[in-house]
């Protein structure tokens, strides 16, 4: 079997999951080739585990002060480039094309007729769940993005519809939290206005992620560069996480059992709706606004929540290998059985008839 993955390259989650997903291809004996999206290819870091990886401009979007810049956004699209390299990809070669919100790959699929697998957050959104009601364009554009002629989206539940539970690449045996340090990756947001937010909580010790601000430690803020190890390391000693609004960090912190506050990145339809549906089912709470009052409330009055998740990149790899002979709903089913909250009330329970039609469930909550 040979699959051609591509994985968009705006933020690190999609990239994230696609680490699972080539550590599992690799444990199957799969042959895979890796392209990239949405960024600059030096912007690119930590990528062995994908070999001789291809990267391309793609469609990204361009964020300022927390805000989706939508100006910017369409300067920077390159459209003409777009269609060119779509045209230059070749699947005639591979028996799959798989697609975590990457145009090149699914378009170049679509027009030469290869069969097609979306995989990942986005593709939950094609199901009748929790969605924030912002323009009718983005939302066009978040159903037609990425095409595939199958998907598999992914979700914190399954809202009674055949998506799988969140896939996740975490070590948790090493899970030691202090309960006075905090993860803070707001990439979206400006640096130095983040640095004044957290230097008025003193009484806790915050770990910040980015790259506009040299490396060290500031009073009770300590910045770090971009690195997934280090990362992962901060997320396993951190007690609480506060974050934007992205589908996979918010995925890990849940694994490990996180404080988690996030801010959905404003015009962004994606993390609205996330938002939305971190509320609805009590997993974090989230804020439209930060400041340094909103993060001393949140620290002092939330509980921990975590969610048990099982290997859902090693049972997709199994399902395509076998080529999906088993249904869908089916897969489904069995991966949100393996999946339990630790510490809350939230029933994983997956009923199958309202996926194969007998049963309509009314919309849950739509803003």
């Amino acid at each position: 079997m040979r699959i051609l993955y591509g994985v968009q390259g705006t933020g690190n989650g999609h990239i994230t999951r696609a680490r699972s997903m080539a550590a599992e291809f690799h444990r199957a004996g799969i042959e895979v080739d890796y392209i990239f999206s949405g960024r600059d290819a030096k912007d690119y870091f930590d990528m062995d585990v994908f070999g001789n990886y291809q990267t391309f401009q793609g469609l990204s979007f361009v964020a300022r002060n927390g805000k989706l810049d939508i100006p910017s956004t369409c300067r920077k699209a390159n459209v003409v480039k777009l269609l060119k390299d779509i045209r230059a990809i070749n699947t005639h070669s591979y028996d799959l094309v798989i697609t975590d919100f990457e145009p090149i790959v699914a378009w170049a699929a679509k027009r030469q007729g290869t069969p097609s697998v979306g995989f990942g957050h986005q593709y939950a959104f094609h199901h009748n769940i929790p969605q924030f009601k912002g323009s009718r364009i983005a939302q066009w554009i978040m159903t037609h993005f990425a095409p595939a002629t199958t998907q598999l989206g992914a979700h914190w539940h399954h809202f009674d519809h055949a998506i799988l539970p969140p896939l996740i690449l975490m070590d948790n045996k090493h899970n030691n939290p202090k309960d006075d340090h905090v993860l803070v990756y707001l990439p979206f947001e400006d640096s130095e206005e983040v640095m004044e937010w957290l230097e008025g909580v003193p009484d806790y010790h915050f770990r910040m992620h980015c790259k506009d601000i040299e490396p060290g430690v500031y009073g009770n803020i300590e910045v770090f560069p971009f690195s997934r190890i280090e990362f992962h390391k901060n997320l396993s000693e951190c007690e609480s996480v506060l974050c934007n609004a992205g589908f996979e960090l918010n995925s890990e912190a849940l694994q490990l059992g996180r404080r988690i506050l996030a801010k959905p990145l404003q015009g962004q339809i994606e993390q609205h709706s996330n938002a939305i549906a971190l509320e609805y089912l009590k997993l974090a709470h989230t804020s439209s606004t930060l400041n340094s009052s909103i993060i001393q409330n949140w620290l002092e009055s939330s509980r921990v929540v975590q969610v048990n998740y099982p290997n859902v990149a090693r049972a997709v790899v199994g399902w395509l290998q076998k080529g999906n002979d088993t249904k869908l709903s089916v897969l489904c089913e069995q991966l949100w059985a393996q999946t339990s909250c630790l510490s809350g009330d939230i029933d994983f329970s997956f009923n199958e008839s309202t996926i194969t039609g007998t049963r309509r469930r009314q919309r849950t909550v739509l803003v």
